[in-house]
């Protein structure tokens, strides 16, 4: 087992603006960084509202401690609930695809 794994993460459909407009990030993390085990999705949420949101709104991302209703995850082109939601252990490459459905107007 490898000591990292690289997980690409991205938001599209307005999530972005969330991110200083930034809709593509690779992230490298300790293959224990769960406390000693594998780093799951639940747990990358987590890293990415400590170290990636920029808007205070974090509200617009996570909704009591779990990614908020109107956001679809996918997991490698996958919907993540086929995979386990935020259960799933992240494996190196994986791709993790944020898409708000939610439409201002």
């Amino acid at each position: 087992m490898a000591n990292e794994i690289h997980v690409t993460v991205e938001f599209t459909n307005g999530l972005e603006i969330l991110f200083d407009n930034v809709s593509k990030h690779s992230i490298t993390l300790s293959a224990d960084a769960d406390n000693g085990k594998s780093p799951t999705v639940g747990y990358l949420v987590n890293y990415i509202c400590d170290n990636l949101i920029k808007d205070p709104r974090k509200e617009l991302f996570i909704l009591d401690g779990a990614v908020r209703p109107g956001i679809l995850v996918l997991i490698n082109d996958s919907d993540w609930e086929l995979e386990g939601e935020d259960k799933y252990e992240l494996t190196d490459n994986d791709n993790v695809l944020f898409v708000s459905t939610l439409h201002g107007g």
